[in-house]
């Protein structure tokens, strides 16, 4: 067992980039779908006169993106048939009576990836194990394709009790935990620098590559969010420290065996009016379609480097 708790699976090794990845991969090109959070458009354009639900996912269509990360609904699945949109679902919760109610609406809705803020900060970890278990098990029997988020205010809410659910999980299954790593929380936890972003936040990267969920959330060290522009038509200096991680999380992913050979990607910028946005920043929703133009780049040298 290593230093981490865990046992490497066979087959992984390990490169610069990613310190582990798994040596068999699919043969045929992977894929990416860039979804927006509508949480991204919350009191946009402003709190007086917020768009409904038909024109942000109209501005979603125009914008280029390829999908609506959201709660499913009826109204919602009309809306994506009618301009041609990808779903990838959420939802939080707690109580594993509610979790094939919570599963079925998002697949009713169409969902190819499902997001999980599961539990509380208090959550003791034996209990998150077992909700997790309960939670995946739900998974199962619908043949979902859900994600348990790291996130704070969660049972994940540190890095440490993640992989602690993580490792419960697998020594009660015998599975790897699907999850999706929103890598801005544990960064600012773990105040790190640029230069040590990839090295210390892909430390457990069977988590990140037995998923296909992914939130990328520009951060530095200190904070969670920080803006993509500067309000003059460039890129933030702290965007373009933050921007080689990404290539780096897209190229740890690439290396292992890449679930249905899709990554959804979600540039998760959180609006002024959940407190992750700024309201001297630039609209959060202008800087999260730039930021997904950048990430496209970044996925194109990833692909390249991975060919």
């Amino acid at each position: 067992m290593g230093s981490d708790g865990w046992d490497p699976p066979e087959g992984f090794v390990g490169h610069a980039g990613c310190p582990g990845v798994y040596s068999g991969v699919s043969d045929s090109a992977p894929e990416i779908r860039f979804v927006a959070n509508l949480w991204t458009l919350e009191q946009h354009p402003s709190e007086q006169n917020e768009w409904s639900l038909a024109e942000k996912v109209a501005a979603v269509k125009e914008a280029g993106f390829d999908g609506v990360n959201w709660r499913g609904s009826a109204e919602l699945k009309k809306l994506l048939a009618q301009y041609s949109l990808e779903f990838s679902g959420l939802f939080d919760a707690d109580d594993p009576a509610d979790y094939a109610d919570l599963i079925r609406a998002q697949m009713a809705c169409g969902a190819k990836t499902i997001n999980v803020q599961l539990c509380d900060h208090d959550t003791p970890v034996e209990e998150a194990i077992t909700k997790t278990i309960l939670l995946m098990e739900e998974d199962e029997r619908q043949q979902a394709n859900t994600h348990l988020e790291v996130h704070r205010d969660t049972c994940t809410e540190t890095p440490e009790k993640a992989y602690a659910i993580a490792d419960g999980y697998r020594e009660a299954t015998g599975k790897v935990l699907r999850m999706n790593v929103d890598h801005s929380h544990p960064a600012i936890i773990k105040h790190l620098s640029p230069a040590g972003f990839a090295e210390r936040l892909l430390d457990r990267p069977e988590l990140l590559q037995h998923g296909n969920l992914l939130h990328c959330r520009p951060f530095n060290g200190h904070h969670c969010q920080i803006p993509v522009t500067d309000g003059g038509g460039g890129l933030t200096r702290e965007f373009l420290d933050y921007l080689p991680f990404v290539e780096a999380a897209f190229s740890c992913w690439l290396a292992g065996p890449r679930p249905h050979n899709v990554l959804w990607v979600v540039p998760e910028l959180g609006p002024v009016a959940s407190g992750y946005g700024i309201s001297t920043w630039p609209a959060v929703w202008h800087d999260c379609i730039v930021a997904m133009g950048e990430m496209r780049g970044a996925w194109a040298r990833a692909s390249d480097q991975a060919n």
